[in-house]
């Protein structure tokens, strides 16, 4: 390039391929490595999850118990928090305890040793590939489709035996937006009835309710002095005529208490002129 007998290389031979879309199997391939890594890493410590103490919020997300910990009381913590994590923890939406569902999942070990969570139905291993739930508030941990096996009518959970709604049989990592769209009416509805994820009583919400009733009532209270100002005012201009029971007597006693003070003005209007005359 530099008088060295060389030619400088054209577009077409540095860019060999064109730019395409990923195909199917490749977006697959993709989404599968995601939820693996969202299965066995924390997202706040990058730690791998521990199985016997994981954590799971409204949507699903798994977290192990002592990040959660750490990221809500920080001044506690022996490592301060990263940026990273301050900003990964507020994306969360977790603000108490109450806030997540401690689950409670099976493992097994293959032949080589290997632990890995699995359905104490189904013995079908939980991860990626197997789409699983777990149950609030109990927080027992199933596939999918052991939960669809059971009877409408019982709604009790396989391993404990505790009763459950439907609403709370809640989606590990879902990828379906009408699922997590389902998951947030959810919450919605729950801090309506004053309770957090974890079916516990939500505080904070019962604040902002009590908050919401005393300005409520302190508005009625405003409303009821001015009404109350106002019957006085009207009591004051009519007298003893509104203190009277029959209209006829009424009527005519506002009369007689109209001309009085109609009378009266005049008089003062009298003394007025007759005082000014007088001085000069």
């Amino acid at each position: 390039m530099g008088n060295d007998g060389g030619s400088i290389p054209k577009r077409r031979e540095l860019v060999r391929e064109a730019a395409r879309l990923p195909t199917a199997s490749e977006l697959k391939a993709t989404a599968l490595e995601s939820l693996t890594h969202a299965w066995t890493t924390c997202p706040l410590s990058d730690a791998p999850l521990d199985f016997s103490n994981t954590v799971s919020d409204w949507r699903g997300r798994l977290y192990n118990y002592e990040s959660v910990l750490q990221c809500l009381m920080p001044s506690s913590s022996e490592t301060p928090l990263s940026e990273a994590q301050e900003a990964e923890f507020s994306r969360t939406g977790i603000k108490s305890l109450k806030d997540v569902v401690k689950l409670k999942i099976a493992t097994k070990k293959d032949e080589k040793g290997r632990e890995f969570a699995a359905c104490p139905v189904s013995l079908k291993e939980l991860g990626a590939a197997t789409k699983s739930v777990y149950i609030v508030p109990c927080g027992h941990v199933f596939a999918e489709v052991t939960m669809k096996e059971i009877s409408d009518t019982e709604k009790q959970c396989p391993e404990c035996s505790s009763s459950f709604e439907e609403r709370d049989v809640i989606p590990i990592l879902p990828t379906d937006e009408a699922e997590v769209e389902k998951l947030a009416k959810r919450v919605e509805d729950l801090k309506a009835l004053g309770l957090a994820h974890s079916l516990k009583k939500d505080k904070s919400a019962s604040k902002k309710k009590r908050k919401a009733e005393e300005a409520k009532e302190d508005k009625k209270s405003e409303d009821k002095d001015n009404s109350s100002k106002t019957e006085k005012s009207k009591d004051d201009k009519s007298g003893i005529a509104s203190r009277i029971n029959n209209p006829m007597t009424a009527s005519l006693t506002a009369k007689v208490l109209a001309e009085q003070e109609e009378r009266a003005k005049r008089r003062k209007i009298a003394d007025g002129y007759k005082r000014s005359e007088a001085v000069r």
